[in-house]
C-alpha cells in the first residue's frame, strides 16, 4: 500500500479506519471519525473519505453508516490462519498449511489467538464434531479436565481429543463410544476448542 500521495490528515484518517477494521471487524462512522479528528462538519470527513476513495484505498457503501472497506485488504490477509489438518481419530503427525479460512460472520477476522483446523475422522462425533468439519482453537498452553483441546505429543503428533490428565499419564478421549482412549505418558495443549464451522451443501 502506498500512502505518500495523501496528505497529512488524509493518511491519519486512513490509519484511524484500518485501525478500526482489525480491532473490531468492521470500519467506524462518519460520526466516530470527526469526533476522533475533532472535525465539527460531516461533509468536512466525507472530502477525507471520498479522496481516500478516489485513491484507491478504501470502498464505501452508499446509505449504510459503517460500511468503510479497506480497498487494499487482500483476500489473503482476512480470515483466520488454516493451521493444518487435525486428526479425530488415531493420532497424525502435525502439519500447518499457509491457507486462511475467513469466518469473520462468526469470528473477529483480526483475533491473532485463533486458529482453524480442519477435522479427519469420527472421533469426535459424539460432540458433533464430523470428519471434514473446521474447529476453532484458541491458542492455550493449559486446559481444565475435560476441555477439548488439541494436543501434541512428545512423537510431534496432533489430535483432537478431551483432556483428562490422570497421575503419571494423560488420557485423550474420544467422543465416540465405539473407540478407545489415548494413553500418553507427556503431552503438551496447543489449544483449546471454541467453535465448530460445517459446510452443508
Amino acid at each position: 500500500m502506498n500512502t505518500e500521495r495523501l496528505t497529512k490528515r488524509q493518511r491519519e484518517v486512513y490509519e484511524f479506519i484500518r485501525e478500526k477494521i482489525r480491532a473490531r471487524g468492521y470500519g467506524p462512522t462518519v460520526r466516530e471519525i470527526g469526533t476522533h479528528f475533532e472535525i465539527s462538519s460531516p461533509n468536512g470527513v466525507m472530502c477525507h473519505l471520498k479522496a481516500l476513495e478516489k485513491k484507491g484505498l478504501i470502498m464505501r457503501e452508499p446509505n449504510m453508516s459503517r460500511a468503510i472497506t479497506l480497498a487494499t485488504d487482500t483476500p489473503e490477509n482476512k480470515g483466520l490462519p488454516l493451521a493444518g489438518r487435525i486428526a479425530a481419530g488415531q493420532l497424525q503427525e502435525a502439519v500447518e498449511d499457509q491457507e486462511r479460512i475467513d469466518f469473520s460472520e462468526m469470528f473477529s477476522p483480526d483475533a491473532g489467538d485463533l486458529f482453524v483446523l480442519k477435522v479427519k475422522g469420527e472421533s469426535m462425533i459424539e460432540d458433533q464434531i464430523a470428519d471434514g468439519d473446521f474447529v476453532v482453537i484458541r491458542k492455550r498452553d493449559t486446559a481444565t479436565k475435560g476441555q477439548t483441546v488439541v494436543a501434541l505429543t512428545d512423537d510431534g503428533e496432533a489430535t483432537l481429543k478431551r483432556w483428562y490428565p490422570e497421575a503419571n499419564r494423560i488420557r485423550l478421549e474420544p467422543a465416540n463410544s465405539s473407540m478407545d482412549p489415548i494413553y500418553v505418558k507427556n503431552a503438551k495443549v496447543l489449544g483449546v476448542l471454541v467453535g465448530v464451522v460445517r459446510q452443508v451443501s
